[in-house]
């Protein structure tokens, strides 16, 4: 045997960091040092030994040509992305000496900028919240995606809790609203196919018929932002057709003033036609899903976030919430409803000892609203905002790409008297605006650990390979510059394997299985709430809750009802969800992946087009007050009446004219959850 050729094989349990439900279990294949393959734990139930297209080229992405590999120093004009190397040293002193002139004088000054480029407790708000709270920073209100939705669910059912994603394999009817299941949430898919060929039905309500839309039974294309008057009218069927499981709610759902009773008056008020004429669907359609729901058990929604990106957003998902409750679809365990499992783990996890808000020491710092950025930074300072931002730290996250109105995102981080820092992998949007880039580790090549939104699985990612060139994990960045900064608490010290540790309450979870087996089941009823037990005040389903009053239809910010003469202007609204092999910003740059998706752009339906004289794949010019964003035309009944679909998140620097879709949607927030309303956004579209 020539010895030369013997490689070191290893296989490396890991998890998948992204912002998806499925939040996977990865086996990472290493030879001789160098990751050269990622694939599904066939032993996880979600993940069952499948992967996405993105997370399956992980790889690539890791040992990408243009990734990031030393720190480096702007020498450009902000935004023209001209840096040269600098050494680490040179780039934490530069920082450190930054950040304590600006703290010095006012340390709220300082705004932390993170989302879910991992979703991983350790690399994401670990050490990283240690700094800024011992710094005494501006705290950042992180509600870019899901808090709209988030934070209806936690008032309607008391936390963010759902059934068990594996059990909509046992459901007899499935409504999957507002998801693009086939793309966005893979696994669960899978679980929906069991449950077809046992025979179950299975509708699609999402304006855009999406990939998951061609394979379910029905699908009703809704207007965007029309959910809350659907959810209405299917109540108002469950109620005079005598489908409503009183015993159930007697029981179980809020009773007296501004309860049930309430309830089922506004209901009343929403016969299908009247909805059909809000929606734009066929009043017949909803009669159809209110008689399968009314009268199929078990019976399940699958809900996801898209529904929840326009003003009435958070009431949408409160009205939703209480379908499965109407019939006691909650009696069976692959019956109720998912959006997200998050708060299942808020027990589990040990967020105060990971995050350590005792280092703010009594102070109260001002929070700053991650979606409205771009007016946010370019504010002075006021009594009522507190001090000018001076520097933003920016890491799991590119806000030029994907915060609201992007034009004016841009604006602020080009001001020549904000010090930006990036912590990143690649030179995205964001970090071509920054005075020092500093290199991140992938996911591959540091400690995380992991909850997830979409199971009920807590997850432990090792590290498969040492960090490429000299990348280090943003822990590491954190614990290296809080020693420059002079703190010398010792939770500054915690290795990541000891914030792994930290992260988990013993008694809910193992950490030697966790160690052994990559992931722990958390302890959860099958059917959680057969029998009530709502963590509620009262374990009841709450209808109304003090400030929100009794949920109803909210019409969009931007629609004829409210702005006749914007939509006179503008008569098209536009939802953005993200292309099938992108997630949000993430893998833009791949170029495998970038190859697939072809190039930017816009889905307009054939009479659309054909009133506008569009040709398919023409250059045209989407746009309104807030800008213009020029990309190819697709013409497809995927897009209905009506509706245009600016896939996203393409990198500004990949568009035709160094834009994105984000160029056109607006910071008005949700009615719930102070989200960005993203789906909720009029313009018009020409040929270029």
């Amino acid at each position: 045997m020539d010895l030369a050729t013997v490689k070191s094989v290893s296989v490396v349990r890991g998890a998948c960091p992204h912002d998806c439900p499925d939040t996977c279990a990865l086996q990472v294949t290493v030879e001789d040092g160098r990751a050269v393959r990622v694939a599904g734990d066939p032993d996880h139930p979600p993940t069952h030994g499948a992967l996405c297209t993105k997370v399956s080229r992980y790889a690539e992405r890791t040992y990408h040509p243009e990734r990031v590999l030393t720190p480096l120093k702007r020498v450009g004009p902000k935004g023209a992305g001209q840096f040269e190397p600098i050494g680490w040293d040179e780039a934490l002193d530069t920082i450190a000496a930054r950040l304590k002139a600006i703290a010095a004088r006012d340390p709220e000054a300082v705004l932390p900028y993170s989302y879910a480029g991992t979703m991983g407790l350790v690399q994401g708000e670990g050490m990283a919240a240690r700094f800024f709270h011992k710094l005494g920073a501006s705290l950042l209100d992180r509600t870019i995606c899901a808090s709209a939705g988030g934070d209806a669910l936690a008032a309607t059912y008391g936390g963010k809790l759902g059934m068990h994603v594996e059990h909509f394999s046992e459901s007899r009817l499935i409504v999957i609203w507002g998801s693009n299941s086939i793309t966005a949430n893979l696994h669960f898919w899978t679980f929906v196919q069991q449950a077809k060929r046992a025979g179950a039905q299975v509708w699609c309500i999402d304006p855009r018929r999406t990939e998951t839309a061609d394979k379910c039974h029905h699908h009703i294309a809704l207007r965007p932002g029309t959910d809350g008057a659907l959810a209405l009218a299917l109540m108002h069927e469950l109620v005079v057709n005598g489908w409503v499981d009183e015993d159930y709610v007697a029981r179980h759902v809020q009773q007296g003033e501004g309860g049930w009773p309430a309830m089922r008056e506004r209901a009343l008020q929403w016969p299908p036609e009247r909805a059909a004429q809000v929606c734009g669907v066929a009043a017949q359609d909803i009669r159809e899903l209110a008689r399968a729901w009314g009268t199929t058990q078990p019976a399940a929604i699958r809900l996801n976030y898209g529904m929840q990106r326009v003003h009435g957003g958070g009431n949408a998902v409160r009205l939703i919430a209480l379908l499965p409750c109407i019939t006691g679809a909650w009696r069976h365990r692959a019956g109720g409803m998912l959006l997200s499992a998050s708060g299942w783990f808020k027990s589990a996890r040990n967020d105060a000892a990971l995050q350590r808000t005792d280092l703010l020491a009594g102070r109260a710092p001002r929070t700053i609203n991650m979606s409205t950025i771009g007016d946010d930074l370019l504010r002075e300072a006021s009594p009522e905002f507190g001090p000018k931002v001076e520097a933003v730290i920016v890491y799991n996250s590119n806000p030029v790409a994907v915060a609201p109105q992007s034009r004016k995102v841009v604006q602020g981080f080009a001001r020549e008297d904000l010090f930006t820092v990036v912590l990143e992998h690649f030179l995205t949007d964001t970090a071509d605006h920054a005075d020092i880039v500093l290199p991140a580790t992938t996911q591959l090549e540091h400690w995380d650990t992991h909850s997830a939104y979409g199971h009920t699985y807590a997850l432990l990612n090792e590290p498969a390979i040492a960090p490429v060139g000299q990348a280090r994990p943003n822990t590491q960045i954190f614990r290296d510059l809080a020693a420059r900064m002079g703190y010398t608490e010792p939770c500054f010290q915690d290795t990541d394997e000891q914030l792994v540790a930290q992260a988990w309450r013993p008694e809910a979870v193992n950490a030697a299985e966790l160690k052994a087996r990559g992931w722990v089941k958390l302890v959860i009823p099958d059917a959680p709430f057969a029998e009530g037990g709502f963590p509620t005040p009262d374990g009841r389903v709450r209808i109304t809750v003090p400030g929100l009053g009794l949920p109803d239809h909210v019409p969009n910010h931007e629609c004829a009802e409210t702005e006749p003469a914007l939509a006179a202007r503008y008569p098209l609204a536009m939802i953005s969800p993200p292309a099938r092999h992108f997630l949000n910003s993430t893998f833009v740059n791949v170029k495998s992946l970038r190859a697939i998706e072809g190039e930017p752009l816009v889905e307009i339906h054939p009479q659309d087009a054909s009133a506008r004289g569009i040709a398919s794949g023409a250059v045209v010019r989407v746009f309104n007050d807030r800008g213009e964003y020029r990309c190819k035309a697709e013409i497809t009944e995927r897009a209905r009446p009506g509706v245009v679909n600016g896939l996203g998140i393409w990198w500004r620097k990949f568009g035709l004219d160094g834009t994105n879709v984000n160029e056109l949607t607006h910071q008005r927030l949700t009615d719930i959850g102070r989200a960005p309303s993203f789906y909720d956004c009029l313009v018009e579209v020409a040929p270029a």
